[in-house]
């Protein structure tokens, strides 16, 4: 399949090309050569939207509040979402490293919180001598 060309159309006589925006001449020794610039812009493809880690902050702030780390977080996913909306991508992608990091941060002492727990009950369970009675 051949494409077709696009329509041209053809220079009033009182036009030259020399007179063409664009084009230039250049002299040398010898015939008159003409050359053409053409300038290409290229557009890089968008990046994908900085992420605000609402959900996360929304379920730390509920569940693992330790020292309002939650409550921050949250804080600061907003704002990265009110600023993705404002196009603000650098400052969007600021808070939402914040938030990304106050969860992270709320996530690890909560784990660690559990597991002291769970060590300190098996602990003094053991050493209540807390025999089980069985059924029957």
């Amino acid at each position: 399949m051949q494409q077709s060309l696009p329509p041209y159309e053809m220079l009033p006589a009182e036009v030259s090309m020399e007179e063409m925006p664009g084009s230039k001449m250049e002299m040398t020794q010898g015939p008159t050569v003409m050359t053409r610039s053409t300038t290409v812009t290229v557009e890089e493809p968008p990046s994908p939207p900085p992420r605000d880690h609402l959900v996360w902050s929304l379920f730390t702030t509920l569940y693992g509040n330790f020292c309002c780390l939650g409550f921050l977080a949250f804080f600061f996913s907003v704002k990265a979402r009110d600023r993705k909306v404002l196009g603000d991508h650098s400052g969007a992608l600021s808070y939402g490293s914040t938030a990304k990091c106050l969860n992270i941060t709320a996530l690890v002492i909560n784990i660690v919180i559990v597991v002291i727990v769970i060590i300190a009950v098996a602990v003094v369970l053991s050493r209540a001598g807390y025999q089980p009675t069985p059924y029957g």
